[in-house]
């Protein structure tokens, strides 16, 4: 089974003033690890929050983790269950603890406090956070927050993560670190790995690379890279 299997799907926004996707046709393999490029404005992040079931289509066909988001009326179920997302401002919650920021996605799973908090410290540290489960994620550095961020991604077991410029706002130490954590929860795990960025040097570590103008796909296979004519 795909991944993701996307069918001439179109998206706009002001009346039809901004057209954000233009006939997408899009299969990811389950089990990939994809990166999408583009410049600012060519619809990449848009098409990121279709995967998630954050937006729907004007017209077209999206099918996800087996589920078909233009036809599926519960989509917090689906995005509770299938899926994990990770932001350049990890958006964690400021006023309750690290650990119980990873705790919320498993709010669904019918999970008792303390099987939520032993399985939220795992998490931590699978990241290397252990020790400061109890602290405000204010008292992190940035990238202890983007690492929380990656636990909580991973907190309901989803078989596909989005992640919007997850280094974007780190430094290059950082990121790389980021990066790395990323890339083997995804091997370890089998986990769809689908990543939005600008930054060349991430890009090339996925599998393939999918390159985004004008709200169209111009290239997706390994070759991308080298014909590129885009500037991201």
């Amino acid at each position: 089974m795909n991944a993701v299997d996307m069918k001439n799907v179109y998206k706009s926004y002001e009346n039809g003033n901004i057209k954000a996707l233009n006939g997408i046709d899009l299969t990811i393999a389950d089990g990939e690890f994809v990166s999408i490029i583009g410049p600012s404005g060519s619809g990449k992040s848009t098409l990121l929050n279709m995967l998630g079931a954050l937006d729907i289509p004007d017209s077209g066909s999206i099918n996800v983790a087996g589920h078909d988001l233009t036809a599926s009326k519960n989509l917090n179920e689906f995005r509770a269950e299938k899926i994990g997302f990770i932001f350049q401002l990890h958006n964690l919650i400021p006023n309750i603890s690290v650990v119980e920021n990873i705790e919320i996605p498993m709010f669904t799973q019918k999970l008792s406090s303390k099987e939520m908090r032993a399985n939220a410290l795992k998490l931590l540290g699978d990241v290397g956070l252990e020790d400061k489960a109890d602290i405000m994620p204010n008292k992190l550095s940035g990238g202890e927050r983007q690492r929380v961020a990656i636990a909580r991604a991973l907190a309901n077991n989803p078989s596909i993560i989005l992640a919007d410029e997850p280094t974007g706002s780190l430094d290059s130490k950082t990121s790389s670190k980021i990066l790395k954590q990323l890339i083997d929860l995804h091997e370890d795990k089998n986990v769809t790995l689908i990543i939005v960025t600008h930054d060349m040097d991430v890009a090339k570590l996925a599998d393939r690379v999918i390159e985004v103008l004008d709200g169209e796909i111009i290239s997706a296979g390994d070759d991308s890279l080298i014909n590129s004519k885009i500037d991201v």
